[in-house]
């Protein structure tokens, strides 16, 4: 690929162009083992569909392309590559990672590499002057979102890449909320990009899976690789096929996701019974300025907080009727949750105070559909929940 051509171009063309009938599309490779000629002599680059297939070859080399990486490997799960990571860590290992993070990625940390003798601290990411106290000789790993989840609190990368390389720390960030059309982490300095393929690069809400892309650091590509492969947590050539066909059209996509999430911040911000609203789009964000020099847009994702309470919110979203109510994000339909209730559920009110997690937020993925629809469902939503 040359890589003189535009990010659009890329999402379109990049990728392996080796099949041996000429499809324009990857084809699903439903193998599950491959033909040897010998027993020392494969006839073919692969043996078993758990080490490496074609599909999902395809799929790993267009993530690394788009992300501006080298290597990537493609899981299952957003989960179970945060978690090959994570495998990373050894037992005396130091992380510093982002007070604000997935609920998951908080249990991960909390109640399992904890158990393995891992050393979490948590930290404000939107503090430079905080990641660089944080971190010392003795951090293994700065890992955090960045826009963060549910927050949409944004991090310097290039400052806490800085900060990890003095360390000799790992930086990994996850840029699900982003995707690569918006940022890529690697070009500003981490080691490691994490993605949830289920959100903006599958972008239909029709599949579950996740990738982990490095920058010319072979030793650790070949690491993350070796979890992949030994503990087996990979995408089907099916799914792997559904990510590769939605990463064609993320430019597109992510252009209506952005103007739609502008227009309904907007909207939110100016309104009476809102009290506050998450987006780094608005010049009333705290981080507007690092997120506008670190990335080409403000995404698809926002959180707001209701004037009233935790009653009044759920009045909202149980009352949108263009917009679902439903746990995910970055697909083509507009989702609302409350984290208080559902993504965030088994935080206690302390865990969810420590986070910065009001019980009034709304969280909401903004989908593609019309402008206006979304704007008058979300309007009437708000009147039905004050009534």
């Amino acid at each position: 690929m040359n890589d003189d051509r535009r990010f659009e171009t890329k999402e379109i063309h990049t990728g392996p162009d080796d099949d041996a009938h000429g499809a324009l599309t990857t084809p699903i490779y439903a193998t599950a083992t491959y033909e040897y000629d010998t027993p020392s002599d494969l006839r073919g680059d692969h043996r078993y569909s758990r080490m490496s297939e074609p599909t999902r070859d395809d799929l790993e080399a267009a993530f690394a392309d788009l992300e501006g990486g080298t290597d990537a490997s493609a899981f299952a799960s957003g989960m179970a590559a945060i978690d090959a990571v994570f495998s990373l860590l050894s037992s005396g290992d130091r992380v510093v990672a982002g007070k604000n993070l997935y609920a998951e990625t908080h249990e991960l940390l909390a109640n399992v590499y904890s158990e393995y003798g891992v050393e979490v601290e948590h930290v404000d990411i939107t503090d430079a002057d905080a990641i660089a106290d944080a971190v010392t000789s003795e951090t293994t790993m700065v890992y955090f979102e960045t826009p963060t989840n549910p927050m949409l609190r944004i991090a310097d990368i290039e400052a806490a890449a800085a900060v990890a390389d003095a360390n000799d720390a790992l930086l990994a960030v996850d840029n699900t909320f982003a995707s690569p059309y918006l940022q890529r982490p690697l070009e500003l300095g981490a080691d490691i990009v994490i993605e949830s393929l289920t959100k903006y690069l599958g972008g239909h809400s029709d599949v579950i899976a996740g990738a982990v892309a490095t920058r010319d650091d072979a030793d650790l590509a070949e690491e993350i690789a070796y979890y992949q492969y030994a503990r087996g947590g990979i995408p089907s050539p099916f799914d792997a096929f559904l990510v590769l066909r939605g990463m064609k059209t993320l430019s597109a996509r992510m252009e209506r996701h952005c103007a739609n999430a502008r227009a309904v911040a907007e909207f939110l911000d100016g309104h009476e019974k809102v009290e506050r609203v998450h987006y780094p789009g608005l010049e009333s964000h705290p981080n507007h300025e690092v997120a506008a020099r670190q990335m080409a847009d403000f995404g698809g994702m926002m959180s707001f907080e209701l004037a009233g309470g935790i009653e009044e919110a759920s009045d909202f979203v149980s009352n949108l009727d263009v917009v679902a109510l439903a746990e995910s994000l970055g697909g083509v339909e507009s989702l609302a949750e409350q984290p208080a209730t559902m993504t965030h559920q088994d935080f206690s009110a302390d865990e969810l105070a420590d986070a910065g997690i009001p019980v009034s937020l709304v969280r909401l993925s903004v989908g593609t559909e019309h402008e206006d629809d979304l704007l008058a469902d979300v309007e009437q939503a708000i009147e039905t929940a004050f009534e």
